[in-house]
């Protein structure tokens, strides 16, 4: 049988997907502060295009974008990227924002039956696609191309990705720059192995070891039974994605075998994957909460000192100057605690490489009453996308906020805390466009960061390091009308069960009939086939 396996051939989708993981939210109030993909070639263009001299009438723009939660926009006078934009391009904006999840796209959707704002950050899981069905989205041939944007195509994406991320026949929406991988790993505090004379574990057998030795061997010294080796968050729903043994069984990514998407999820080997879950549960080596756990809980639990491996998905994760990171955190508390990144999987990637997620979207209407809106919004834009803004919109002004030689940024910290830190963090808002992750090797730049320590660059070189399976390559939909939501609902229900209930998982064969059959699971594994072999990936 010919498989072609993710990290060979280039082809995978994340089993988060599959497991349908809780949706990011916060309870966030509403906060206000004042040529097509088909084509096979790409016009020359240069980039960081400056605005036309010629004076263009005033706009009026406001946008609505997803935000962290812990960030707040300063006032006008105050915001360096909202001043410069508005002189710029000769508009006021007004920037509205919530944290992603339910409550954004409940605001969105208001929005959209009345007032669509001019342009918009999609959160939805489906990128969108209902509504290019609803006919709501407009076609953006006329609006956005290598001649409009010449700074995205140049430094974020190209027409043949985008051509593979479009959805409904039409180029409804764009995709947002992002972070070319991943960073997920595990992290395991490194001073309780010290404490027990233990070494990094290396193997899926010693990693098991070492979650009993963290549970039973007082790793922390304090004479109490209060520790675990392991913790998620299951959000009550769900097994999730974080279990290594998903990675042991090679079942974390989807993949292609024999011309045909197979979703991991959906495989008979995920009866050994809940095999495998199963033992390190009865062997009470995982936090008992880990099901009803929210994310990030499990990460608080760690932060306080109760558990010994978790999953880190950013790269600063752990750094010792991450303010709300692992490691500053859990110093505060612990000042021996010491995090550090490792794989028990060997070669086995736990991480990918990522493909367009969540895109730019504007509104039918907005397009058709008033297409200026849509221009301007477009030039601002890829403003952001050139060197300029991303230089403004991550490290402020220059000369002020850091200084550049060469190719060389070097923020000057104590400004950057009082004119954007103390003032609500705000940079972190204006990055929705290209990413709160630094990646400034995009424009050939690199930052001499004067907080990063050794042990960060380690931890870094040690992240790059690992391997990463790359995105599937094109944006793979439900069949239309297909319940996905019931049936990835219905999925969690019977891992749950098999965990809870049976406490074995030797049903899982019927349990995986049901839902390939009832639950037409089949039928979308047969479309996203379809998908795959339409965009050129499967041949």
């Amino acid at each position: 049988m010919k498989t072609l396996r993710l990290w060979k051939s280039g082809v995978t989708v994340s089993l988060a997907a599959s497991l349908l993981l809780s949706a990011c939210g916060a309870d966030s109030g509403n906060k206000t502060a004042t040529n097509t993909p088909d084509s096979k070639t790409t016009p020359a263009a240069s980039a960081d295009v400056k605005p036309a001299d010629v004076k263009k009438e005033k706009l009026a723009l406001e946008w609505f974008i997803t935000a962290p939660a812990n960030s707040t926009l300063p006032d006008a006078s105050k915001d360096i990227v909202l001043k410069a934009i508005q002189e710029k391009f000769n508009v006021t904006l007004k920037m509205n924002y919530l944290a992603a999840g339910d409550d954004y796209n409940t605001k969105i959707n208001a929005l959209l039956a009345s007032t669509p704002p001019d342009m918009w950050r999609d959160s939805n899981s489906d990128g969108g696609n209902k509504y290019a069905v609803d006919g709501l989205l407009a076609d953006l041939t006329n609006f956005v191309s290598p001649k409009t944007m010449p700074n995205y195509y140049k430094y974020w994406t190209s027409e043949d990705e985008l051509r593979r991320y479009q959805i409904q026949g039409g180029f409804f929406r764009a995709a947002l720059p992002y972070t070319k991988r991943s960073y997920r790993t595990y992290y395991i505090r490194k001073d309780w192995l010290d404490n027990l004379n233990l070494k990094i574990p290396t193997t899926y057998d010693e990693y098991v070891s070492v979650l009993k030795a963290f549970t039973f061997g007082d790793p922390d010294g304090n004479g109490k039974a209060d520790t675990y080796g392991f913790s998620t968050s299951g959000g009550g729903a769900n097994l999730g994605s974080d279990w290594p043994e998903l990675a042991k069984h090679n079942m974390q990514f989807s993949y292609i075998e024999d011309s045909q998407f197979v979703d991991a999820s959906m495989s008979p080997k995920m009866q050994n994957v809940l095999e495998d879950v199963l033992k390190v549960i009865n062997e009470k080596v995982i936090d008992p909460d880990w099901y009803l756990n929210k994310s990030p809980q499990h990460i608080e639990k760690a932060v306080q000192g109760k558990i010994g491996v978790v999953v880190g998905g950013s790269k600063d994760f752990a750094y010792d100057n991450n303010i709300n990171g692992i490691q500053y955190r859990t110093k505060q508390i612990i000042p021996k605690a010491e995090w550090q990144p490792f794989t028990m999987l060997g070669n086995t990637p736990v991480t990918s490489k990522n493909g367009p997620g969540s895109p730019f979207l504007f509104a039918k209407s907005v397009a058709e009453k008033n297409p200026e809106k849509v221009r301007r919004s477009v030039e601002i834009l890829d403003w952001l996308a050139s060197e300029e803004g991303y230089l403004l919109t991550h490290f402020g002004e220059e000369g002020k906020h850091y200084t550049k030689d060469g190719k060389s940024i070097k923020p000057i910290n104590d400004a950057y805390t009082n004119d954007i830190l103390k003032q609500g963090d705000y940079l972190r808002i204006w990055s929705f466009f290209t990413g709160e992750t630094l990646q400034p090797e995009v424009y050939d730049l690199n930052v001499v960061d004067t907080k990063e320590t050794d042990r960060d660059r380690l931890i870094a070189k040690f992240l790059t390091s690992q391997p990463a399976v790359n995105w599937i390559g094109t944006s793979l939909l439900a069949p239309q009308g297909f319940d996905l939501a019931g049936m990835r609902k219905r999925q969690n229900e019977l891992f749950s069960k098999a965990i809870f209930e049976d406490k074995s998982a030797n049903n899982w064969p019927q349990y995986r009939d049901e839902l390939l059959n009832k639950y037409k699971a089949k039928e979308l594994a047969e479309k996203y086939t379809q998908d795959l072999k339409k965009a050129g990936v499967i041949k």
